[in-house]
């Protein structure tokens, strides 16, 4: 049975502007905001992908929503999960931390729409390659 996918997140008016219409934000948008501000934080050394992401960034492809999935609540809310490697030597919870509020503010600052949760999921840790090591 198919899950019933959102359409759209919508933008709220900013307060003392005229309301001329409705604003909406697809969900890849903020995907792809929330993967550009995770990649950012230092201490990630990526998100995750799968099989399609993997082969477009092979062809020369940035692919900025990888890893990244968003949803909207029963309540209405957004949802945001985080799914990234850490580097090796860096503190988890400090660094899940920073990723939550850089997500969430970035989020903020270029939609104006609050998310209610962003989850991260840790799913590796990269360690020195002998190359970084050099």
């Amino acid at each position: 049975m198919a899950e019933k996918q959102q359409v759209a997140f919508v933008q709220p008016t900013p307060v003392g502007k005229e309301e001329l219409g409705k604003i909406e934000v697809a969900p890849e948008v903020i995907e792809v905001i929330a993967g550009i501000a995770a990649t950012e934080v230092e201490g990630i050394a990526a998100t995750r992908g799968n099989f399609a992401s993997g082969v477009a960034e092979r062809f020369g492809k940035k692919v900025h929503s990888k890893g990244i999935k968003s949803a909207m609540s029963e309540e209405g809310n957004i949802v945001i999960d985080v799914f990234c490697t850490v580097k090796y030597g860096y503190a988890i919870p400090k660094v899940a931390k920073e990723v939550q509020t850089t997500i969430r503010q970035a989020i903020l600052n270029m939609t104006a729409i609050e998310t209610s949760e962003v989850n991260i999921h840790i799913t590796g840790i990269q360690f020195e390659t002998l190359k970084d090591a050099e």
